[in-house]
């Protein structure tokens, strides 16, 4: 019999997710043109501070993960709900360019403690066989974190200033994550057994790889995720400025806009109708959509109609990522140990999601997008191509041995 999904906790890291993301990262873009003026820099070299701070945080990310599996992910991310609301605080009030800059550092370096990569380790560690659905219908929930705080921040913003929101949005990390972060810790590790696992839902999972063949299979799959973590991470950043310079003009951002939705439908769909799709299958599915969008995109701007197909192929597949991100490692290690890998996935993202926009901005520069285009499709067909060799090892690992 399969047990359900653990509800409330899915329900309660849905919002925090959001909560995390929109007051951490994607309130960040709006505010930060009034950054640089009140601290004297350009808006460039703000986000190259963001940046920075990205590649910073993700050479911690692998020390978070092990804490995540030594205390539980959930009293981390307790800590990380402190640490979020007080950093945002010591940016709101920093009156000195250097400790802005350490406070942006320490928000980075919590979200690292509150996002996904905490929030899959508790799911895992919360009821271990029903994690793969939980992450799926949890990242369900966050993907609407963009549609959510865009607005929000904007119209906070347009009677306050940056200082001020970042104040309220410290409250809420503060008054709503800190206390279901920590209410959530209780049923992770380290808390009382949560009532699941008397049903043998909170077993542990055994991962589909035999131990000989885990460290080329960590290889394969951290390799496959980075390269598709910079081709999702360059274009998303560069998606508007790449439009236009194809020809596309004001249409460019309506196209954009396509793409936060096909996300979600992504989600929603794989929930849907990918019950029966295994983690390696999925890994490969996702790894098409990116190299495949963008290829339509090439062959057919300034088509309009193209760009659009393109926008939602493309979205469909950074949707689904963030479930194979989750799903892959625990599906191909097990439960046991999740937490590190977590911290090492991470790194690996966050480290592309930094050097990847000053990259591509460098040669959308030197030689246009039409060059960015195509070096962005090979990067994703190199990717697939990990994933293939990933889902080629998992086949030879599970085939039974024959007699002699």
């Amino acid at each position: 019999m399969t047990s359900r999904p653990p509800v409330a906790a899915i329900l309660s890291l849905g919002l925090t997710q959001v909560i995390g993301y929109g007051t951490l990262y994607y309130s960040f873009s709006i505010l930060a043109p009034d950054m640089a003026r009140d601290f004297g820099w350009s808006v460039d070299w703000v986000f190259g501070l963001l940046s920075a701070s990205l590649f910073v945080s993700g050479l911690v990310a692998p020390f978070a993960g092990r804490l995540m599996d030594r205390f539980g992910a959930g009293r981390v991310m307790a800590l990380g709900s402190l640490a979020a609301a007080l950093s945002l605080v010591i940016c709101a009030t920093a009156s000195h360019r250097g400790v802005f800059v350490a406070g942006l550092l320490l928000t980075e370096l919590s979200s690292n403690l509150v996002q996904y990569g905490a929030a899959f380790a508790l799911l895992v560690e919360i009821r271990p066989r029903e994690a793969q659905r939980s992450i799926t219908y949890l990242t369900l929930i966050a993907g609407f974190a963009s549609t959510i705080f865009w607005p929000i921040t904007t119209f906070l913003h347009g009677h306050l200033s940056w200082q001020q929101v970042y104040l309220v949005f410290a409250g809420l990390n503060l008054v709503l994550c800190l206390p279901l972060h920590a209410w959530l810790s209780l049923y992770g590790r380290g808390g009382r057994r949560a009532p699941e696992a008397a049903s043998g839902s909170g077993q542990a999972v055994v991962g589909l790889l035999p131990d000989a063949y885990r460290p080329q299979g960590f290889r394969l799959m951290l390799i496959g995720m980075g390269l598709l973590s910079f081709v999702n991470a360059a274009l998303l950043f560069h998606m508007v400025p790449v439009l236009t310079g194809l020809g596309l003009g004001g249409t460019a951002v309506l196209v954009a806009t396509l793409f936060g939705p096909s996300q979600v439908l992504s989600r929603f769909t794989n929930m849907v109708f990918g019950k029966n799709l295994g983690a390696l299958q999925l890994a490969v599915l996702t790894a098409i959509f990116a190299p495949l969008g963008i290829l339509v995109l090439t062959l057919t701007y300034p088509f309009i109609p193209g760009a659009m197909v393109f926008a939602v192929v493309f979205g469909f597949g950074s949707g689904l990522s963030s479930i194979v991100f989750g799903t892959l490692p625990l599906a191909l290690f097990g439960s046991e140990g999740y937490g590190a890998r977590q911290g090492q996935i991470t790194l690996v993202r966050l480290a592309a999601s930094a050097l990847s926009p000053f990259g591509l901005a460098v040669l959308l520069e030197r030689t246009g997008p039409d060059m960015v285009l195509w070096s962005l499709i090979g990067l994703g067909l190199v990717g697939l191509m990990f994933f293939l060799a990933l889902a080629k090892v998992g086949r030879i690992a599970t085939q039974p041995v024959q007699a002699a």
